[in-house]
């Protein structure tokens, strides 16, 4: 039950996530475009092995997929273990994500400008990861009273 409590807030927080992601980048200019970054990733992953990679909406909708499934079994891990200081758990959770995601791209020979723009750009990728992990934290903690 556990398991399957954690998975769920996990879900919920990276639905979170990709909702903040999703709306203000038509709103934002220097909004992060962490949809960018991941097509670029699945494009390169998909073509190293030789394959043809989707285009233009079915990229976007792979790679959508891909973010949720990815971030909502890395946000489960919250729920797992002890319940004490769940909502820290969360934010650290999500400041880890945030960090990796502004720092981790051009390591792996990624262009990390829709994530690192501007400093208000890495400012708000990793905000939005922080939410993602506090929504999980909620989600987690209001689903062990019921």
């Amino acid at each position: 039950m556990k398991l399957l409590k954690s998975l769920l807030a996990g879900f919920a927080g990276a639905a979170a996530l990709n909702i903040l992601h999703e709306s203000v980048k038509h709103l934002d200019p220097d909004a992060p475009r962490i949809d960018l970054l991941g097509e670029q990733a699945l494009s390169k992953s998909i073509n190293s092995l030789n394959l043809k990679a989707p285009h233009g909406n079915n990229l976007y909708l792979a790679t959508l997929a891909g973010d949720i499934m990815s971030n909502g079994l890395y946000y489960s891990a919250i729920g797992l273990g002890d319940k004490k200081n769940i909502y820290l758990k969360g934010a650290i959770a999500g400041l880890t994500a945030g960090l990796g995601a502004i720092s981790i791209p051009d390591k792996v020979g990624l262009d990390d400008t829709p994530v690192t723009k501007t400093n208000k750009t890495k400012i708000l990728t990793v905000t939005w990861y922080i939410v993602g992990g506090l929504v999980t934290a909620a989600v987690f903690n209001h689903l062990k009273e019921v």
